[in-house]
């Protein structure tokens, strides 16, 4: 009766050992789960925004130099007296060479695939190699145009085959020629094979791994990796959202991106209208593989954890009917086992692992005492005091009262009456007072039952290498591509940062504006205008210090954030800014004149947030190119523009 009695005792206590297991395990692993999906979808919208705003910077800049030379040859006088003399010369071999000519060159100077002309009077479509074809309004292939003399715009963007570059899928820019009464005369344009607008998707596709767009107005895909506008796929039709059209294609005024709960799958999808061409940007990333996974890892751990568990239970048993002396010794062994096996693995993810009677304010083991004793706290120091002496010792200065705020036993205590089992802070930590490293502490908290007491495990990690992974991928995509300046997003973020975190202290918002930059690109060429803007955004960048905001928010206007304590000030260091960068700059082609306005406004007094801030600087802008330019003005300021 006792040996049964004894077996009964000891294979309930075997099932009640396993059932802690199991549930530790499960609670451990949901947490887990939780926070890294939570840090995984936060990382997911930065990185998508910031590579929105890239890919949206390097398209426009793409778009910017053709849409220039489709409205110099829509403008040009020349091309317009050609026109007007067609009827009276079409049969003229002179006047079609002379026209043909008239492309061509415009085609070997800026490298295009293709420069085209269509007269309104006779259809002909001329190129640079001589007259294609005629137009007519029954052929499929000519409905471009039609489309675009119905539209009534000066210029427009269609991507088609090029059947006069051996049907090559391009990308037109098209502007309208119009005589002295605003009569069409023709359609001039310029064309450039699609892949270079592919490639560029597909580096940022590859390194990110998400997928991007470009459609228009009408959802039709115009650019992407694996569609064309020629094939005019409809982008609802092929991807999993079918129903977002409206959320998407409304908002021209701002980006727009939200989290997406399809069928295959979680999507974080955002659109970003690019007004200059009458697109939309699409950014997908697709989350769906990577939360699987995750999901995955926790049911595989749980399972095999159960096999685990059922294995030693049955093993248990088998052993209590058979081999009663020897159950406490096999127990103990395959504890033992078993308890090497988790340190074994923990140690390859953590650290170190210490407990915490938070109730008794105090460490709740001897190895966690003797890791205070190690840091210098004095034996039966209470915990919250020996936690401030480890905070003193090794956590690096602005990190120290965050750590002692989220691990005091006030807090604690408070976190598990909410309802919540685990804290989470990640710091930097050195070990000898000089080289510090990023470490993170993941705590679990837990109700002692056989006194009621509280307690906390908590795990130490090192994650420098992933924070130093992040800094550099966040920092890449934060800077402009062509000065190595903060991009406008980044720009506007910092700045904001910089104003909510910094009370009433004294600052000041300038705008500084290339003046005759297109004057410059018209004289010299597009290429020498690069160089300035480069040269001017190293100028500007060497007139500030480490700590201060400076980002190209435009195509030559770039903006600058810093703390001055008063007007005086901010005028001082306009006047340095304009003595720096109001100078020639010396090329091979001769010397190029340059000078800056700039526009300031002050905060908090003109302004306590981004927007306020840069309207008003850029009325103080505004007026200093009305006045003269190569000045500046600050804003409410009566006295006009200064130099």
């Amino acid at each position: 009766m006792k040996r049964e009695t004894s077996n009964r005792a000891l294979l309930k206590t075997n099932l009640f050992v396993c059932a802690i297991i199991i549930l530790g395990f499960l609670a451990t692993s949901i947490v887990s789960y939780r926070s890294n999906l939570g840090v995984f979808e936060g990382d997911t919208e930065k990185v998508t925004a910031l590579t929105s705003e890239g890919i949206y910077r390097q398209i426009e800049s793409i778009f910017m130099k053709p849409m220039g030379v489709s409205l110099t040859m829509a403008n040009d006088t020349l091309l317009q007296d050609l026109l007007t003399q067609e009827s009276a010369r079409r049969n003229d071999a002179e006047f079609i060479a002379t026209l043909t000519a008239y492309l061509n060159s415009y085609r070997e100077k800026y490298g295009y695939d293709s420069v085209f002309l269509v007269s309104t009077r006779t259809g002909r479509y001329y190129h640079f190699d001589g007259i294609d074809r005629i137009l007519s309004p029954g052929n499929e292939e000519d409905a471009w145009y039609y489309d675009f003399l119905r539209a009534g715009e000066p210029c427009s963007l269609n991507v088609d085959n090029d059947q006069a570059a051996g049907d090559a899928i391009t990308v037109f820019i098209n502007c309208l020629i119009t005589d002295s009464g605003g009569t069409p005369l023709g359609v001039v344009g310029v064309g450039f094979d699609i892949s270079t607008l592919q490639s560029l998707l597909g580096e940022y596709e590859e390194r990110f791994s998400l997928r991007a767009c470009l459609v228009d107005r009408d959802g039709v895909i115009q650019v992407a990796t694996d569609h064309t506008g020629y094939e005019h796929t409809d982008l609802f039709s092929v991807r999993p959202y079918s129903d977002l059209r409206e959320s998407l294609l409304t908002d021209r005024e701002n980006a727009n991106a939200f989290w997406y709960d399809g069928e295959e799958g979680r999507l974080y999808v955002g659109s970003h209208y690019i007004p200059s061409l009458s697109w939309y940007l699409l950014v997908e990333n697709d989350t769906s593989v990577q939360t699987r996974q995750l999901q995955g890892k926790m049911v595989e751990g749980a399972l095999i954890a159960l096999l685990v568990v059922a294995a030693v239970t049955l093993a248990i048993t088998y052993i209590i009917h058979t081999y009663n002396r020897r159950i406490v010794e096999l127990t103990r062994s395959t504890e033992q086992a078993r308890r090497s096996i988790f340190q074994e693995a923990t140690e390859q993810l953590f650290e170190n692992i210490y407990e915490l009677d938070i109730t008794h304010n105090r460490a709740a083991n001897l190895e966690t005492r003797q890791y205070f004793e190690s840091l210098g706290v004095p034996p039966g120091t209470p915990y919250n005091e020996a936690l401030k002496i480890v905070a003193e010792k090794q956590i690096r200065e602005d990190f120290r009262q965050g750590y002692i705020d989220t691990f005091a036993p006030e807090h604690v205590i408070d976190t598990y009456r909410r309802g919540e089992e685990s804290l989470q802070y990640d710091f930097m930590i050195s070990t000898d007072g000089s080289h510090y490293y990023w470490m993170r502490i993941v705590a679990q908290i837990v109700l002692w039952k056989e006194d009621q007491s509280i307690h906390m495990f908590t795990y130490r990690q090192n994650i420098d290498t992933m924070k130093r992974q992040e800094k550099q991928v966040l920092d890449q995509i934060q800077r402009d591509p062509m000065t190595g300046l903060l991009n406008k997003t980044a720009t506007q973020a910092k700045i904001q940062h910089l104003l909510e975190g910094g009370g009433r202290q004294p600052r000041a918002f300038f705008i500084v504006d290339i003046d005759n930059f297109k004057q410059v690109n018209d004289r010299f060429g597009h290429a020498v205008g690069d160089r300035v803007i480069l040269h001017f955004a190293q100028s500007l960048k060497g007139a500030f210090r480490e700590g201060d905001v400076v980002g190209r928010i435009g195509g030559d206007e770039f903006a600058v954030f810093l703390a001055l304590p008063d007007r005086a000030a901010a005028e001082q260091k306009a006047r340095e800014i304009l003595a720096i960068l109001n100078q020639p700059l010396a090329l091979d082609e001769g010397a190029c004149p340059l000078s800056a306005s700039i526009g300031i406004a002050l905060a908090p007094a003109d302004g306590r947030d981004f927007g306020s801030l840069y309207r008003h600087a850029d009325t103080a802008l505004y007026a200093v190119k009305q006045s003269s330019k190569g000045g500046f003005a600050l804003y409410g300021d009566g006295e006009g523009p200064k130099r």
